[in-house]
């Protein structure tokens, strides 16, 4: 057990059933942290999906190409999702304004790495989750059945989909 696991308890995915899972990450937003060579990286997201597919809970995740963490998440096969407490806000904004190729972002915005076995993840979250990566796909603009979401990719810039199982639940204590 890492020593990080003290301030969380393990639940079932079935248990955030409390949670309003539409604000959690269209409101709440969420860090995506990921490893690679020694070097972790967390970025902002606030577009993503949870449920049920292929017989277990997933998390989906949608990232641009150009991001840093995309590199990380192609080389890894875990990473994680941390849900943050709405007082961390500004750190979160901080993680999705500056790149982590040149810089520590976990430091810059004063926030923890910590690692549940080799997955790194924010240790000031409330909840985290500990995704494996099960099918991942580019957007493609020209399979789109309505021409309103395009507004989003005015340079062609289309995020990468990750089906993720979401293996373990943190949840602090």
């Amino acid at each position: 057990m890492n020593r990080s696991e003290n301030r969380f308890s393990l639940i079932k995915p079935i248990e955030l059933c409390h949670s309003n899972v539409f604000d959690l990450i269209g409101n709440g937003w969420m860090l995506i942290s990921a490893e690679h060579g020694g070097k972790a990286n967390t970025m902002t997201a606030s577009w993503g999906t949870l449920g049920f597919l292929w017989g277990r809970p997933v998390a989906t995740i949608f990232v641009r190409p150009q991001r840093f963490t995309f590199s990380l998440l192609e080389k890894c096969q875990r990473f994680s999702l941390s849900f943050l407490p709405n007082e961390l806000r500004d750190s979160m904004r901080i993680c999705g304004s500056i790149s982590g190729r040149d810089t520590d972002k976990f430091k810059a915005a004063s926030l923890t790495c910590m690692h549940y076995g080799s997955v790194p993840y924010v240790g000031e979250s409330d909840s985290v989750f500990i995704c494996k990566k099960l099918y991942s796909d580019l957007i493609s603009g020209d399979r789109f059945h309505s021409s309103e979401p395009l507004s989003n990719y005015k340079n062609c810039d289309y995020h990468k989909m990750y089906i993720c199982e979401i293996e373990k639940i943190l949840k602090r204590k």
